[in-house]
């Protein structure tokens, strides 16, 4: 067909799609085209292909050989990963199996080479926001799940890692079995050769790995597995909130790093949700709000604060109040009341209307049964959207729930948000006052039965511990 005929047919298919289209269809398309102009001498881009598929309906082991292209002779592992680890979790599996760092730039491809234009990527952080290699359409590697991109015996997933020394790793999947729940996230089952170390310049044959390892032919499994307990791969399997993986991994090599790691894997015993007499003493402060405000609101002032005879009585029952100086009929003079308000309208329990402090919907609930509260407020302490009030929520989490009977280490959880980066709002370094920001605080220290002894600022009780452990923990 020549070039003539297959513009002509082109238009006569271009004609059949718009030919029973109305007025105000043409105009819309007539104006996405406008905006798609290409100028002279501008190149396309060709779309990315979307090649993921849905995710399997039941959990499975993925049998799967991983080879180092290139490598002679071969070096390769063959992996039992769950099919359900997301590939922000597979990567992590990746170096832990080939003794890598995770100090470099790292990528997963579908249909072709990971730096094709025409291949689905799915990219590390640094990637989905400062990418480099005409990257638009990529995917944050965390939303995709392994079964999504592999599913079938003989598929192929590329990786890329230090897009310098060039190391590319093929992911065959070579067996489908059946698993259970508890099934571990990955266990290597057999492997030939040592890896290249980091930064090694891209060596990869037995010559050039002379130059650098004792032993290019050892491969020591107990010794993979080993690595593959690292606390990033372990807390994504057992449901905690994945966000505090990621903020564990980041400190991995801050002087918090060893201790938050084995904090955190502690957190994976099953625990329950207290008593009812347990719940009824420590939620007090709650249940005293709930009533007032199911009984037709609660009156606010004209500037919009509880009125002197609320914050008294409100003073009463909060914790937060021991120890308190001054009259306490002034919400706003009277900061442990009115933060704890604040707090509670934060999570959700309350609202402001016409002067009044109202149920929301989901407080109506929470009023009605002590285990609905509890829950609702495990479900709500730990902000959706990222920033400072997320991460130094989930420091101040994992240091509650794992120092039951003790006072939480406020000046360790400031020093690891310094070395996350964080400052305070003058550019100061971040001080244990940073953290009283977030209302997970509030909600924490007014929920505990245990008063503090002298000398100590705050003692966590045991039900505030469970309260800390539960909002940690996701489906």
């Amino acid at each position: 067909m020549s070039q003539d005929d297959r513009q002509a047919d082109l238009l006569g298919q271009f004609e059949a799609i718009i030919g029973g289209a109305e007025l105000d269809d043409l105009r819309q398309l007539a104006g996405a085209l406008s905006r798609l102009r290409v100028q002279p001498g501008e190149q396309v881009r060709p779309r990315r292909r979307e090649l993921r598929r849905p995710r399997l309906a039941e959990l499975q082991c993925f049998v799967v050989r991983v080879d180092l292209r290139h490598a002679k002779p071969p070096i390769w592992r063959r992996l039992e990963v769950r099919s359900d680890l997301t590939l922000d979790v597979v990567h992590k599996v990746l170096q832990a199996t080939f003794g890598w760092a995770d100090s470099h730039l790292w990528r997963f491809s579908l249909g072709g080479d990971p730096f094709s234009p025409s291949s689905q990527v799915f990219l590390c952080p640094w990637d989905v926001e400062e990418g480099e290699f005409g990257d638009e359409g990529g995917i944050p590697a965390g939303a995709v799940r392994l079964d999504e991109v592999i599913q079938n015996a003989g598929e192929i997933l590329s990786y890329a890692y230090d897009y310098g020394d060039g190391w590319e790793l093929a992911l065959r999947l070579e067996d489908v079995l059946p698993a259970a729940a508890g099934t571990s996230s990955a266990v290597a089952v057999d492997g030939r050769r040592a890896a290249p170390p980091e930064d090694c310049g891209g060596r990869r044959t037995a010559d050039e790995l002379a130059e650098v390892l004792q032993e290019p032919s050892l491969f020591d499994l107990d010794e993979v597995n080993e690595a593959l307990q690292n606390p990033f791969i372990v807390l994504r399997k057992h449901g905690l909130d994945p966000r505090l993986a990621t903020l564990i991994d980041r400190l991995t090599y801050s002087p918090v790093g060893e201790d938050l790691a084995s904090r955190a894997l502690s957190l994976l015993d099953v625990r329950t949700v207290p008593d009812e007499k347990v719940l009824q003493a420590s939620l007090k402060p709650f249940i005293w709000f709930l009533d007032r405000a199911a009984e037709g609101g609660i009156q606010l002032t004209a500037s919009g604060y509880l009125k002197p005879a609320d914050v008294t009585a409100a003073a009463e029952v909060l914790p937060t109040m021991h120890g308190w100086i001054g009259k306490a009929n002034r919400e706003n003079d009277t900061f442990p009341v009115l933060d704890f308000r604040k707090a509670l309208q934060t999570v959700g329990l309350l609202r402001k209307q016409k002067g009044l402090l109202l149920l929301t919907r989901a407080g109506h609930d929470a009023h009605a049964a002590w285990s609905t509260l509890w829950n609702h407020l495990a479900d709500r302490l730990v902000p959706n959207a990222d920033g400072f009030d997320t991460e130094a929520t989930l420091l101040v989490l994992l240091y509650t729930a794992t120092s039951d009977q003790s006072e939480p280490p406020l000046g360790t959880i400031a020093e690891a948000l310094n070395h996350l980066g964080w400052q305070s709002g003058d550019r100061t370094p971040i001080t244990t006052s940073d953290l009283y920001r977030p209302p997970a605080f509030d909600v924490l220290r007014n929920l505990t039965t245990a008063h503090p002894s002298a000398g100590e600022w705050w003692r966590i009780g045991h039900e505030v511990a469970e309260l800390a452990r539960a909002a940690l923990r996701k489906p």
